[in-house]
């Protein structure tokens, strides 16, 4: 975190020059034992009121030109680092989803509700195999899930060390999937 202080100053203020609105957003997501928190992000969207209904998709007219760059980069969820030092997030977890996605998947999804036995994450072993971002089908939920629940019955130091060297990668080279 200490070596990335310095681009959130600047990130701040590239995003304050290019749109109007705040620079952080936050949204409320399902956090450990089904207990919502604000989960923090650069802004990367125009200001609108469908932010915390609707999910960003490939393509979205919301996203601004910063905002693609740092979605695709995943520097947008650097401010998810205050969510770990306030005891909400960890680095490595299962990915918290919106409040409105938990209760639908709950009641679609097997097992779904496992993934709030432990803390979030900033990243996780679903988004460095590639299921991150929008998720429109009820299978590929379930495949994302199936990987998060793995992750929380093989949990170890190594694992997560794995992880975070493989999302440090997918974030230089960009991920197909970030949008």
């Amino acid at each position: 975190m200490l070596l990335l202080s310095w681009l959130i100053p600047l990130v701040a203020l590239i995003i304050r020059m290019e749109s109007k609105g705040p620079v952080f957003f936050k949204q409320l997501r399902t956090g450990k034992d089904n207990k919502p928190f604000y989960c923090f992000k650069f802004r990367s969207m125009h200001v609108n009121a469908e932010a915390n209904q609707k999910q960003a998709s490939r393509g979205d007219a919301r996203i601004t030109r910063v905002g693609a760059i740092i979605r695709k980069t995943n520097i947008d969820e650097l401010p998810q680092f205050l969510n770990v030092l306030l005891g909400e997030m960890s680095i490595v977890g299962p990915r918290p989803h919106m409040l409105k996605h938990t209760e639908e998947y709950a009641q679609v999804v097997n097992n779904f509700m496992q993934r709030h036995t432990v803390t979030p994450g900033i990243t996780g072993l679903a988004q460095v195999r590639g299921f991150r971002g929008e998720t429109k089908e009820v299978i590929a939920m379930a495949k994302r899930v199936k990987v998060d629940i793995w992750y929380i019955k093989n949990w170890s130091l190594l694992l997560d060390l794995k992880i975070v060297v493989m999302t440090v990668l997918q974030a230089v080279k960009g991920h197909d999937n970030a949008f």
